[in-house]
């Protein structure tokens, strides 16, 4: 693929009817698409793709569902709940679509955000809430659903990933390897050595960056001077850059690279171009450093709502679909509610256990410090 310019973070409205899924404008590379945000259906030279009503329905639940979860998750952390949450709203198509890509034997490596991936991995969101709530470090087995536990530390997932598909190789089995990070965790030297490793001993595995266009409170623009797909050639593998809000387009290119890796063709990068609608965490205010236009520019081009528009004037998909579908939804929130809810809440002194094996004085001292800081509440409230 080709590029006019270096990646900017405002793409343009889209016009007219196309034939061709190829954009590209002035300031824009081209990326991948199979429908647009007005809900039209494209084709691809490359990247094709024909799904039935049936997965059509089903991917627009996974969407619908994994949007509702995610909010009653945010709702939950604003009253308390959970010490904190990073939504992926704005993000269900890109994850919703590589996720249904993957077979059962591959096995993907998240980083913190990818909660649509774990819903098509067959991860109980509930299990996801866990660790937010500091209850535990990761609700789930890994090796039940090769989807292995969210990874805080930025851009370090991306070499664990590669580690595991070049033991992949090793074994000789046919099984891919999918890891996922952000436009900020691709300034990171994590990131960097990965890709050499990849390149180098031509490991089974995709790595997937949802290019949201904000490391936090940092612009892409500020990160890199082309656009991140083409960072790819530098290591000797090819780069893609699909419409991240675009779940058919997700599906098509993540299905593609996944069988490229498996048939022992090597790595592939793929920059799903996306959008993250809210704050970074429920730590961030996003109203500090983005103006509100950009946001409503983005809201023109939502996943869900596009795949609706498409659905409906197709006939796939009716008022009973979209009226049962609602109440499933209203069942997970009350599920996902009560479930945190019903949690216990964390062990306060944990954090001082396991640290060294024969016990150190210095952590007693920290330990003994926090317990009279923590009873220095109790007293207080005995004393109102």
């Amino acid at each position: 693929m080709t590029v006019e310019s270096t990646a900017a973070r405002k793409p343009r409205r889209s016009g007219a009817k196309r034939t061709s899924a190829k954009r590209r404008t002035a300031d824009q590379p081209e990326l991948v698409q199979l429908l647009t945000p007005e809900g039209e259906r494209v084709e691809h030279p490359e990247y094709s793709l024909d799904p039935t009503p049936d997965e059509l329905r089903a991917m627009y639940r996974d969407m619908v569902l994994t949007r509702r979860f995610d909010g009653e998750a945010t709702t939950l952390q604003r009253q308390g709940e959970l010490g904190l949450w990073a939504s992926l709203l704005g993000q269900e198509a890109a994850q919703i679509g590589s996720g249904r890509a993957l077979q059962d034997d591959d096995y993907v490596f998240p980083t913190y955000r990818e909660h649509g991936v774990a819903w098509c991995r067959g991860v109980d969101p509930v299990n996801l809430l866990g660790m937010f709530r500091g209850v535990n470090h990761g609700g789930w087995d890994p090796n039940s659903n090769n989807f292995h536990l969210y990874t805080i530390v930025i851009g370090s997932q991306t070499l664990h990933a590669t580690g595991y598909a070049m033991g992949v190789a090793k074994d000789g089995a046919d099984s891919a390897v999918l890891a996922y990070f952000g436009d900020g965790a691709s300034s990171q030297g994590d990131v960097a050595e990965a890709f050499t490793f990849a390149a180098v001993y031509n490991a089974p595995v995709v790595f997937f960056c949802q290019n949201n266009q904000w490391a936090i409170s940092e612009p892409t623009e500020r990160q890199t001077r082309v656009p991140l797909y083409q960072r790819a050639q530098g290591y000797g593998f090819p780069g893609v850059r699909v419409d991240g809000n675009d779940v058919l387009a997700c599906l098509a290119v993540t299905k593609a690279a996944l069988e490229r890796a498996r048939t022992g063709q090597g790595p592939m990068l793929i920059e799903a171009f996306t959008y993250r609608m809210g704050a970074h965490t429920t730590s961030d205010d996003p109203t500090r450093y983005r103006r509100a236009e950009e946001r409503e520019l983005w809201e023109t081009k939502d996943p869900i709502s596009r795949l609706r528009t498409y659905m409906t004037a197709q006939g796939l998909a009716d008022d009973a679909f979209f009226a049962d579908l609602e109440k499933e939804s209203d069942a997970l929130a009350k599920r996902v509610r009560d479930s945190v809810r019903a949690m216990p809440d964390p062990d306060d002194m944990a954090l001082f256990e396991h640290i060294y094996a024969d016990g150190h004085p210095l952590v007693d001292e920290e330990r003994a410090q926090f317990a009279e800081y923590q009873a220095s509440f109790v007293s207080a409230e005995e004393g109102n």
